[in-house]
């Protein structure tokens, strides 16, 4: 019997491929000389940046099979990068691409640090956080900061409910004020303490 999506996760799914997308293009388009340059995320470079959504990368096909933390544990932990960025992000995304759009696979739930998750709610997040760096990311290296309006507007409706949780706890800076007339991204980015 085919499985169908609801409409929930058709969205996600296409949000979440958008995001993956945008961010690769600036991993590829990182320059030989920029890999160590500061980015938005006071504590990370570029190299950071992008090993941190390849790590996040590389946990989502345990999680979506109904792996634990403990069960994972520390093989992600430090540089996963090598001496082949580009590639190795490439070899995450993908096989996080093809955990999450497995049949049936949104309809499960992962074991995250929050609790017990709805993997679409999951994928919902992963989406934002990959939407998000890479504004990060072309902000870092001088690329194209102009993230597509649907998934503007599909990160805002995801993060605005708990994004004083995420400064509170310290993954993002507090939010920051915008004038009445900002636009969608630069109301998304505020939210998430960055400055466009």
């Amino acid at each position: 019997m085919a499985h169908t999506l609801t409409d929930e996760q058709e969205e996600v799914l296409r949000m979440h491929a958008e995001a993956l997308a945008s961010f690769g293009r600036r991993v590829r388009a990182v320059g030989a000389n920029q890999w160590k340059a500061p980015t938005p995320c006071t504590r990370w470079t570029v190299r950071d940046l992008v090993n941190h959504l390849t790590v996040e990368q590389l946990w989502v096909p345990p999680l979506m099979e109904g792996a634990t933390l403990a069960e994972v544990g520390d093989r992600f932990d430090g540089d996963q990068l090598g001496d082949d960025p580009v590639g190795t992000w490439r070899r995450a995304a993908t096989a996080a691409r093809d955990a999450v759009i497995r049949h049936g696979a949104l309809d499960a739930t992962v074991h995250l640090s929050a609790g017990d998750t709805p993997a679409v709610e999951y994928c919902s997040q992963l989406t934002t956080d990959a939407a998000v760096h890479t504004w990060d990311l072309a902000r870092a290296t001088g690329g194209d900061t102009r993230l597509a309006p649907e998934l503007v507007a599909f990160a805002r409706r995801e993060v605005e409910p708990y994004a004083d949780q995420l400064s509170a706890g310290g993954l993002f800076a507090p939010p920051v004020e915008v004038p009445d007339d900002a636009d969608e991204q630069t109301r998304l980015l505020a939210l998430l303490g960055r400055r466009a």
